[in-house]
């Protein structure tokens, strides 16, 4: 039997590359904005490319939904791996935290047609929860080892309180009041005596000028 000559695979060409990417980056913003129902056509004019080269990636709405949210969850491992590296243990949890608020932004956006996504595919549901688990644990049991958070909390607690701060709010402009809850939270759970590093102050020059007035006068004194 003759050997089968094996085609090597092909890469992608470069300009398909970005022409994905740029793709994805506009669909989060139009779909963070104008919900499940904004239109495919908005998402190309928004990427600068055609609507042929839209479907050539992304044959169906709930395919560019489901590589959005994979782009989304793979980032924010992305970024979890770097601010180990990059940042203090509790500002790289809080941090990582925040981040998360835009995320969750994007999701609430599509959620309609990234539902039928998951429900198709319980692979990308489990594949985003064990990401987004392993990333905040990595970064949760750094803090905790360092004395700076309190050590009774999983991160599956955390992602549940910052769902919950982001579902709860519906109002416009939610993001903002959802950060500065978030910041409360993770003061919460700092170790006591570690919220509030003391910071010893100069004195002021009104209790300095008054110290350097009085001394010579009880020096004088006790002449």
């Amino acid at each position: 039997m003759a050997d089968q000559i094996i085609a090597p695979v092909r890469k992608p060409r470069a300009d398909a590359v970005r022409n994905r990417e740029r793709v994805l980056k506009a669909a989060k913003i139009v779909f963070s904005t104008g919900g499940a129902e904004a239109s495919l056509e908005a998402v190309a004019r928004r990427a600068g490319v055609g609507i042929g080269t839209l479907y050539r990636h992304f044959p169906t709405r709930e395919a560019l939904f489901e590589a959005v949210y994979r782009r989304e969850v793979d980032q924010l491992g992305e970024l979890a791996e770097q601010l180990k590296n990059d940042a203090a243990p509790v500002d790289a949890l809080r941090r990582w935290l925040r981040s998360n608020v835009e995320f969750v932004a994007t999701k609430k956006g599509m959620s309609a047609a990234l539902a039928i996504a998951v429900q198709g595919s319980s692979e990308l549901s489990t594949y985003s929860f064990d990401r987004l688990t392993q990333a905040v644990g990595a970064l949760l049991d750094r803090a905790v080892a360092a004395g700076e958070i309190r050590s009774d909390i999983g991160p599956e607690d955390l992602l549940r309180a910052l769902v919950g701060m982001c579902y709860m709010h519906d109002q416009p402009g939610w993001q903002k009041s959802v950060l500065r809850l978030l910041d409360v939270f993770v003061d919460g759970l700092r170790v006591p005596g570690k919220a509030r590093r003391q910071t010893r102050l100069p004195p002021r020059r009104s209790d300095a000028a008054a110290k350097a007035k009085g001394s010579p006068q009880r020096s004088r004194g006790r002449k």
